[in-house]
């Protein structure tokens, strides 16, 4: 059933009220919102109606009307505004950016940590490794006749090295044919190929050349199955006690116990995913999140690799403005890998020239 504009205003006024006072909104509250030239009797009447059709609730006989996770999905399908960051807000997001986003290696600990704080919300980030990761290059250093160290590069340009000691000496000679040996045989493989590869230098090789072959190949193969796994941060969880919606330990336990465990498998939205994404309530496949809402955007990492950061909170959340942040934030992401950094004067792009909103 299509909605009249009336209906779609109330609606509308109902929500941005709640989203700002966290109660339940009245008849009074919202012709003074809307600016509806009508009497009280006439909006409590679309309330009821509106309630009817399930796009509000009713908490209490006496209260007024809250939003439900279907008022919401048409609230930000139809009704919610483009949010226009404001001069304050990008100047704040570029300033964490250029002074924290130093080292790809703390991106995704450094963002999350960074929306936690613009939102006051639990946030996360994200990453996924391309579906398939190799080593690229072994570089082995001498550090004494017994030690060398090991380098690895992947083809995602991620470094791993490692110290190995051993009981008999190491010449340099030696050093550099196990260097050639590795770089020949155990490059540009995945995780999957080199167990058969690793087989086959133990029935060709020496049992003194394989007791420094092995354990290269097993830090090589421990590094690949990092990569695999999906890295997931999180930071701000404690702010949800801040939102009334979560003041109660009972409500608050399951979906901090869920963010402290980062089980994120189950997020509809994955990296890569074009535009921000927003799962309202019972949207939410995992039960901890079916009265919370999730918002998340995706930022690209370069080398195959994708991102994805976002928030966790009430549904009663300003969805318009917690997006454009979010989308702010993973373009500057996405800036500074394939850039090297953020312009000089921050993103391009454009904001609103008027002070941020309280």
């Amino acid at each position: 059933m299509e909605l009249s504009e009336r209906k779609k205003k109330i609606l509308r006024a109902v929500i941005e009220c709640y989203v700002q006072n966290a109660e339940p909104v009245g008849s009074k509250a919202v012709a003074q919102w809307a600016g509806l030239d009508v009497s009280s009797a006439t909006i409590r009447n679309e309330m009821a109606e509106l309630s009817e059709l399930g796009y509000l609730e009713q908490p209490h006989t006496s209260a007024g009307r809250i939003p439900s996770a279907k008022g919401y999905r048409l609230y930000v399908n139809e009704l919610m505004d483009d949010y226009k960051l404001s001069l304050q807000e990008t100047e704040r997001i570029n300033e964490a950016l250029h002074t924290k986003m130093k080292a790809l290696d703390q991106v995704i600990d450094e963002a999350g940590k960074m929306v936690a704080k613009l939102t006051q919300y639990p946030a996360f980030a994200l990453a996924a490794a391309p579906e398939t990761t190799t080593i690229r290059r072994f570089d082995l250093l001498l550090v004494d006749e017994t030690s060398f160290i090991a380098v690895i590069l992947t083809d995602a340009n991620v470094i791993r090295n490692k110290l190995f000691h051993f009981p008999d000496s190491v010449s340099q000679t030696q050093l550099q044919m196990l260097g050639t040996l590795l770089n020949t045989s155990f490059t540009g493989l995945t995780l999957e190929e080199i167990g058969p590869q690793r087989q086959k230098a133990a029935s060709h090789s020496s049992p003194e050349a394989f007791s420094l072959i092995e354990p290269v190949v097993e830090f090589a193969t421990e590094v690949l199955e990092e990569l695999s796994r999906q890295a997931v941060h999180t930071a701000g969880i404690a702010n949800l006690l801040e939102h009334p919606e979560y003041q109660s330990l009972e409500k608050a336990q399951p979906l901090m116990s869920f963010l402290s465990d980062a089980e994120f498998s189950t997020l509809p939205a994955k990296p890569g995913d074009v535009g921000p994404s927003i799962v309202i309530g019972p949207e939410n496949v995992n039960e901890a999140l079916k009265d919370s809402s999730v918002i998340m955007a995706s930022y690209d990492l370069g080398d195959g690799m994708k991102g994805l950061i976002g928030v966790v909170g009430p549904t009663r959340m300003d969805y318009a403005k917690i997006s454009a942040r979010l989308s702010y934030v993973a373009k500057g992401l996405s800036w500074i890998v394939s850039q090297g950094g953020l312009p000089p004067n921050g993103l391009p792009g454009e904001c609103d020239t008027k002070e941020e909103p309280s």
